[in-house]
């Protein structure tokens, strides 16, 4: 099984800056695909940034694209986490932010919610103007 962790989301003020991180437990693979989504009120959950395993491929949505910076910690090989780097934050990122992780590589980032096996419990980021 594996477990997915999330962490880093809070309340802050329009412009700030949040990291978030995605730790992996458990027995997963050693190449995966990581994404992260987000779900905000009565809205469908989005791709928001995706990397694979080594940071050799990513993609963002459009919507923070040059904002937001995904990456995997690569200071320490026994451990698997992900972060988000979430710069110039607007009340339109309010949302709850999940990281998700697949384990078959594609040739692009899957953006669709179907495409990941594991999903982290989700942590909240809220935004204010």
């Amino acid at each position: 099984q594996v477990q997915l962790v999330e962490s880093g989301g809070g309340l802050v003020q329009a412009g700030d800056s949040l990291r978030l991180s995605c730790a992996a437990f458990g027995r997963h693979p050693s190449i995966f695909t990581m994404g992260w989504f987000r779900q905000a009120p009565g809205k469908e959950r989005e791709f928001v940034a995706g990397t694979t395993w080594n940071g050799g491929r990513t993609d963002y949505a459009d919507a923070v694209r040059g904002r937001f910076t995904v990456s995997r910690d690569h200071t320490n090989h026994t451990t698997n986490i992900v972060y988000l780097q979430m710069n110039g934050l607007t009340p339109e990122d309010t949302a709850i932010y999940y990281c998700a992780l697949r384990r078959k590589l594609t040739v692009t980032i899957p953006l669709i919610p179907d495409e990941y096996e594991y999903w982290g419990q989700g942590t909240q980021v809220t935004v204010s103007s």
